[in-house]
């Protein structure tokens, strides 16, 4: 059978009596490319029937699920409140990340001797107070439960703490009571840290003159409480709230109409307004001293006037002798 060239190039058959023309592959104009004349930027097409697969959600961070979880409890009720009124939950969302951002940002606490605040068990911290407003306490609270790994200072507040409006309610649910030798001995029989400012308002409204100078200790009521209950007493050494507010006079009328133990004039309040009430950015340091063991002397001590005298002059010296200490080493009131 013969096969003649057709003018492709290419051979024609005939079949049945019909030429049919053979296209060889790979003949004239029709070789294989090479690799690399593949274009590299052909496009590519997605294979019918493909479906893209969503990305996976990004889980909830633990700060969310908290806040979640939070919200959640308070909407179902699920949530604790001891017999003083303390709701730790609410105490950790809502009041300490403000209290936490003064401490850390204005404030620039820092802290020595937290060794000496106990892992477990009650305990008696007596500080020193100043300041006008009382932050100095707030502050300690924060340091106490950010170097303990969250336990709670459990203040004791005087009788108008708890008659403002707001106020009250605020150091109910976290965690102060009123200072009275009962709720005192009950908290530290129950293994709390408990704290007492022993000179009161006459401490945190005194003039900025007498600036680091103790005022009268009371009675030594703290002292009895921990003798009561055999735990230690910490004396507690604040340094730097004395200049937030610098109390220059007192406008004692405004005081009585108001029923405040003083209202105080500095130098940018009343003047100033709300912007007066904006605290100095000082930097504070706060230590807490060693120990003062109780537990030797037995419940019975607390009839001896004495011992409890000695006892209470001993702690507000070891909580002066550190404020003089730590003052002589302070180069400046806003750097520390």
């Amino acid at each position: 059978m013969s096969r003649p060239q057709d003018y492709f190039g290419s051979e024609a058959e005939t079949v049945g009596g019909a030429e049919a023309q053979v296209i060889p592959l790979h003949g004239p104009g029709r070789e294989k490319p090479e690799a690399a004349e593949l274009s590299e930027d052909a496009p590519v097409v997605a294979f019918p029937g493909g479906v893209e697969r969503p990305a996976p959600e990004e889980p909830l961070s633990d700060a969310a699920r908290s806040a979640l979880g939070f919200i959640r409890d308070r909407l179902t009720g699920d949530y604790t409140v001891d017999e003083f009124g303390f709701d730790a939950e609410l105490t950790e969302a809502v009041f300490l990340p403000p209290l936490r951002a003064l401490y850390k940002k204005w404030f620039r606490v820092d802290t020595y001797g937290v060794e000496n605040l106990p892992a477990s068990g009650g305990a008696l911290l007596v500080s020193n107070h100043s300041g006008t407003i009382p932050l100095d306490s707030l502050m300690t609270a924060v340091a106490v439960h950010d170097e303990t790994g969250g336990r709670h200072l459990r203040g004791l507040g005087a009788d108008l703490v708890f008659q403002v409006p707001l106020v009250g309610s605020f150091a109910r649910k976290s965690g102060q009571t009123l200072a009275c030798h009962a709720d005192a001995e009950r908290l530290l029989r129950k293994g709390e840290l408990v704290g007492v400012w022993p000179e009161g308002f006459k401490g945190v409204g005194k003039p900025f003159a007498s600036r680091y100078k103790l005022q009268r200790f009371g009675r030594g009521g703290f002292v009895s409480a921990a003798l009561r209950a055999g735990v230690p007493i910490i004396p507690v050494s604040v340094i730097g709230a004395e200049e937030i507010y610098p109390k220059l006079g007192d406008i004692k009328v405004l005081a009585r109409m108001l029923g405040l133990p003083y209202f105080p004039v500095t130098p940018f309040f009343p003047m100033l307004g709300l912007l007066g009430a904006v605290p100095l950015p000082t930097k504070w340091s706060i230590e807490f001293g060693a120990p003062i063991a109780t537990d030797a002397y037995g419940p019975e001590a607390v009839e001896d006037p004495m011992l409890v005298f000695q006892l209470t002059d001993q702690v507000r010296e070891s909580i002066q002798q550190t404020l003089y200490q730590r003052l002589s080493q302070r180069k400046s009131v806003f750097r520390g």
